[in-house]
């Protein structure tokens, strides 16, 4: 898959980390962001619909209420979010009315994503926007976190905005120019990788930490972003925010890491069960089981060697084989306690074993989506 330019694409999602916004000492980094925007406006004058995941509310809100560096309490980080997100909206609006650009806020929580009504809510929001012509400007609410301040990082949640709104490029601008075959800055021959067609193990083995105090993702979360995307047909760049107008700089040829798109991407329903952050439980499942996976089959409890994690019927769980890897995901038609009962049965020893009768199907596949590997294995057997 070679470069394009970004003109070409029709959607783009682009992410901003909060370390690229905001100087821990001085605060919001405007040239920068006027910069940016600059680019945004390139791209929306050649008919390209934006859409931004801005990090940044929390460590702006450490500077508009002088909290400094060090670690914060929940409150206190919802307090931070609360008053930097003012602010960093305020910014966004500012720099996109100097081309006539209208910016829309949209503030999101998990379950605004997990649950399927209220992600279906968000999307429509979203595109109404696009269609009169404004910016979405997104991010997490994070005012209102309670059991964790942060969804996971930004990384993901753009990758989750990118497949919701069925777009076809995620760009992550960040403190590194892209993938490295180990972290730069503990080995200096590590070489970039400009072009990552499927992410598999070896690329995993990659990914380090993150970099900056300010920036929460790092290169795994970055991969798992990744992951999400271009399983839903979303191709994905990596690249270097840390200079003026990063947008032209991938378009003028400058470094980064291009992931292609899964050549087989889930739409639809299945983007939003392939996207789930958060699996409720984990099901492992032996060969056969994996087989029959591949194959296109339900999951049926024969194949089922153990159940774990605390779920309910609809649910979201994970599905791993005899190796410890994921293969598939999807939602479960029983809750755990039925499901740790009917593990290795026959389907027709399931009603007697949970005293009702229900479906055979563990989890359906009209309610699965495979992981990109076992999808290709079943495909190379289907060749043979």
């Amino acid at each position: 898959m070679e470069r394009r330019s970004l003109t070409q694409y029709r959607r783009v999602t682009v992410k901003v980390g909060s370390a690229l916004l905001v100087d821990r000492k001085s605060g919001l980094r405007r040239e920068w962001l006027t910069a940016l925007v600059d680019d945004l406006a390139w791209l929306s004058r050649a008919g390209v619909e934006v859409l931004v995941v801005s990090s940044g509310a929390i460590a702006l809100g450490r500077t508009v209420l002088g909290l400094g560096s060090r670690k914060l309490k929940l409150e206190e980080a919802q307090a931070a979010a609360s008053a930097g997100q003012i602010a960093l909206s305020s910014a966004w609006a500012e720099a996109l009315s100097r081309h006539e650009l209208i910016s829309g806020q949209v503030l999101v929580t998990l379950g605004d994503t997990e649950e399927r009504r209220r992600y279906l809510n968000v999307r429509a929001t979203i595109s109404t926007l696009l269609k009169m012509k404004a910016v979405p400007i997104i991010n997490e609410n994070d005012t209102v976190a309670t059991t964790e301040i942060r969804y996971g990082d930004n990384d993901r949640l753009a990758a989750r905005m990118a497949t919701m709104m069925g777009g076809d490029l995620l760009v992550l601008l960040s403190d590194i120019d892209g993938l490295y075959t180990a972290p730069p800055a503990r080995d200096p021959d590590a070489r970039l990788i400009p072009y990552v067609e499927e992410i598999t193990p070896a690329i995993e083995a990659m990914a380090g930490e993150a970099a900056s105090e300010l920036s929460r993702g790092g290169m795994r979360t970055k991969l798992d972003a990744g992951r999400i995307a271009t399983g839903a047909g979303t191709a994905m760049i990596i690249a270097s925010g840390l200079k003026l107008n990063p947008l032209r700089a991938i378009e003028q040829g400058k470094n980064c890491s291009l992931f292609a798109p899964s050549k087989t991407p889930v739409r639809a329903y299945k983007t939003w069960i392939a996207g789930h952050l958060e699996p409720t439980g984990v099901i492992t499942v032996d060969e056969g089981a994996m087989r029959a996976l591949g194959a296109g089959k339900s999951l049926l409890p024969a194949g089922v060697t153990s159940v774990a994690g605390t779920f309910a019927r609809g649910d979201t769980v994970a599905v791993v084989g005899p190796d410890g890897r994921e293969c598939a995901r999807g939602l479960v038609a029983y809750d755990a306690a039925d499901a740790i009962k009917i593990a290795g049965l026959k389907t027709a020893e399931i009603s007697e074993a949970i005293g009702y009768e229900s479906r055979g199907a563990m989890i359906h596949r009209d309610d699965m989506v495979l992981a990109a590997s076992l999808m290709r294995d079943a495909a190379g057997m289907v060749e043979g």
